[in-house]
């Protein structure tokens, strides 16, 4: 007993890297059997696939690890709760061996081949009896843990000498230098690639450029063989979703092998819906990348009528602001409030990968979602949409949406309610089509959505252009089949969505995307959101034109778009993209080239921010998120001040000025924060620290080089530096920094 004592004493040790080896993890050494000491450590559970490849991604030994023995305790066995029970044993072996196909080579009898072929099998000639092996236990006492007993770590035969890999002299000119199997990155790029359409023979010319390119193989990636990616393209032509001809059969089937693919599963049952979780290995590192003090926006509606069960969609935004799906979950439409069932498992999920990740915000097209940011551009498409297919008068339609524009506007900044859209009914009572559909459709929700819009931080332009080119994307590449009956079928929707749009979204993050002619001749291909199209449009292509403007066309320049309501939240353009019920790049451009001259009011996010700001600053004195809020602008001068200094180090006497200037904002902050009164006092002291320094610093350098470090790079970072997010990302820096946990997101 004092043996297992000691084991459950031990630290469980996770790194904070998506792969770790034997290196990473400080081993202990335990008394085992037969007077023996254990080489030994415990790690999450859930983290063992992790270490397993990153032993197999070892430089001085490059190989893989195959499960040779597997013993798992059904889950309906009865047991009883013994300190050494086990529920799962794994053993795994290093590929290249236990077994020593070499010359005077060891064969266990078991795995003798009766008869001598003509073409040998290719794994056969990998073994040369290496002896690198460990064990995984997973104990009753502790089923969150995985014990990994590992003696056996030297990549080496039973006599002692190198047996493979750089070290093994006879392995030179051998497929024994490399890795037995092509890594799993490879091989998910070739899956992706067949999956999307391109042929093998395109695969194999791009590879086979590639490393002569680079001067001959150097890893095991390199020796891919023509026979191997054939072998792919057939199984993936040979499979078939329908695993069985009861759904939810076929659905089960599926789950079981592909259980890494699952992050959460409810099945029906008398109490609770069906909920199913997917989650790829790829989701999940860009998940980490790019969500960690991020946004996680939501995509719920997908295929509401069409499918049997609507997609909900996660995403992250990557380094171009590009949504990504980071996760898909599959549940019925009265599943929508159970949010909260599965949030908890990609939580659990996403930390236990890395545990310092954190959510910067949360983004929702529900305002019965227990979160803390919601999409304006969900209501913005449905009304938008709906105007332009029922209402046929252009003045109308326009009028219409300017109104709906106004009341939306009024709401997110706190006045008004139910009775504007009341008012709004009556007045336009003669288009009859679409106060039908809005009384049918919306009247009925509008108490939930108001209350949202009224107390909720809103989506920004940039965000929302994101989130509608993924649901466009995502309704091309999965909504296409031409057996419209197969959508009836759920095993079909997550047979899809695991297959082939996965490698189309893994295709749009690939470097090398554009080279392929099936990219970029495909209409599902990824292109630039409206918000990326926006900024590009020169200034010079905008023309007012009194209630109307118009924007030229940048495809065909001889072409004009006309945009109703010019700098109103609804904004209605004439081109195609806009009929659909989107957010234009037209609409956008105008939107921007008015506000930069100020002849257009500020956008509901940024209404927000500053009130969510101007609460935090007249909080009570007692609030520690005031005074931290003091410390943390006194900071970011600091930070600006000494960026500056960096570029104009050549300017003595601006860093003298500038040094004396800092001086006097510590000297001001740490005086006020220890003597101040009330909320008003530290708020008004912090004002007078920031102006004070921009008069002292005004005549030395230009207002937009004074945030060049530090702050402006999270705000880059997030979403380009745009306008609309650059304060409110600047304060939610700030307040990150020194340790406070905003409640409200980036808009």
């Amino acid at each position: 007993m004092a043996r297992w004592d000691e084991i459950l004493t031990l630290p469980v040790q996770n790194p904070q890297t998506l792969e770790f080896s034997a290196a990473d993890i400080v081993w202990s050494r335990v008394e085992g059997w037969r007077d023996k000491m254990d080489r030994l450590a415990l790690i999450p559970f859930s983290r063992v696939n992790d270490f397993v490849r990153g032993e197999s991604n070892n430089k001085e030994c490059p190989t893989r690890f195959h499960v040779e023995a597997r013993r798992r305790r059904p889950p309906q066995m009865a047991y009883k709760p013994k300190v050494d029970g086990i529920l799962e044993y794994i053993l795994y072996w290093c590929s290249f061996g236990p077994d020593d196909h070499r010359k005077g080579g060891v064969v266990r009898p078991s795995r003798h081949y009766t008869t001598k072929r003509k073409s040998p099998a290719g794994r056969p000639n990998t073994k040369r009896g290496c002896v690198c092996h460990f064990i995984v236990k997973r104990l009753i006492a502790e089923p969150s843990l995985a014990l990994i007993i590992y003696n056996q770590d030297k990549h080496v035969d039973k006599k002692g000498l190198p047996c493979h890999g750089p070290l093994d002299k006879k392995a030179a000119g051998t497929r024994a230098m490399f890795a037995p199997y092509i890594s799993d990155e490879l091989r998910l790029e070739i899956i992706s690639l067949l999956y999307v359409g391109v042929p093998v023979e395109t695969i194999m010319q791009r590879h086979t450029q590639m490393v002569q390119k680079q001067g001959g193989p150097c890893t095991r990636d390199d020796l891919l063989t023509h026979r191997y990616v054939r072998r792919l393209e057939r199984k993936i032509r040979r499979s078939a979703f329908e695993l069985d001809p009861d759904d939810d059969v076929s659905i089960g089937l599926w789950i079981e092998s592909h259980r890494d693919h699952i992050f959460y599963y409810e099945n029906f049952s008398s109490s609770d819906p069906f909920i199913l979780g997917i989650q790829t290995e790829w989701q999940l590192q860009q998940m980490i990348q790019f969500g960690n003090h991020s946004i996680l926006a939501s995509d719920s509606r997908l295929g509401t009528h069409k499918l049997k069960h609507p997609v909900h969609s996660l995403l992250v935004f990557d380094s171009n602001n590009n949504a990504i799906p980071v996760a898909w979950v599959i549940a019925p439409n009265f599943a929508s409030r159970e949010i909260f069932r599965w949030m908890g498992a990609l939580y659990d999920r996403v930390h236990s990968k890395d545990p310092t990740w954190q959510l910067g915000g949360f983004i929702v097209d529900d305002p019965l979602a227990d979160v803390m940011s919601i999409s304006y551009w969900r209501v913005l498409h449905a009304f938008r949409k709906s105007l332009i297919n029922k209402c046929f008068e252009r003045e109308v339609r326009a009028m219409m949406s300017k109104r709906l524009g106004e009341a939306l506007s009024s709401i997110c900044k706190g006045h008004g309610g139910m009775d504007l859209f009341e008012a709004f009914m009556e007045d336009f009572v003669d288009c009859r089509e679409f106060l039908d559909y809005f009384s049918a459709t919306w009247f009925p929700r509008l108490g939930a959505w108001i209350a949202a819009l009224k107390f909720l931080p809103l989506a920004s332009s940039e965000a929302s252009a994101a989130i509608e080119s993924y649901h466009h994307l995502l309704k091309l590449r999965l909504l296409n089949e031409l057996d419209s009956s197969v959508y009836q079928r759920a095993d079909w929707l997550i047979d899809k969505l695991g297959t082939k749009v996965h490698s189309y979204y893994w295709l749009d993050e690939y470097s090398e995307k554009e080279s392929f002619t099936r990219y970029w001749k495909d209409e599902w291909r990824s292109g630039f959101t409206s918000w990326q199209q926006a900024l590009r449009i020169p200034d010079s292509d905008v023309l007012i034109d009194g209630k109307c403007a118009k924007v030229v066309n940048q495809k065909n320049r001889e072409k004009l778009h006309e945009v109703c309501n010019p700098g109103s939240e609804f904004v209605i353009c004439d081109c195609d993209w806009s009929r659909m019920g989107n957010l234009c790049e037209h609409a956008i451009k105008l939107t921007k080239f008015l506000r930069d001259r100020g002849l257009a009011a500020p956008s509901s996010s940024l209404n927000e921010f500053n009130r969510i700001l101007a609460s935090i600053l007249h909080c009570p004195p007692h609030d520690s998120v005031m005074r931290d809020h003091a410390v943390a602008l006194a900071l970011s001068v600091q930070t600006q001040l000494n960026s500056l200094i960096v570029l104009k180090n050549n300017s003595a006497v601006l860093n003298n000025e500038v040094t004396r200037v800092q001086q006097i904002a510590d000297d001001t902050l740490l005086s006020n924060v220890e003597n101040s009164k009330n909320a008003d006092d530290v708020s008004t002291m912090c004002l007078s620290v920031s102006n004070d320094t921009r008069d002292t610093l005004g005549g030395l350098q230009p207002k937009k080089e004074l945030v060049t470090s530090g702050p402006i790079d999270y705000v880059s970072q997030q979403f380009g530096g745009s306008t609309e997010y650059d304060e409110h990302l600047l304060f939610q820096w700030q307040l990150n920094k020194h340790g406070v946990e905003t409640k409200f997101t980036s808009n």
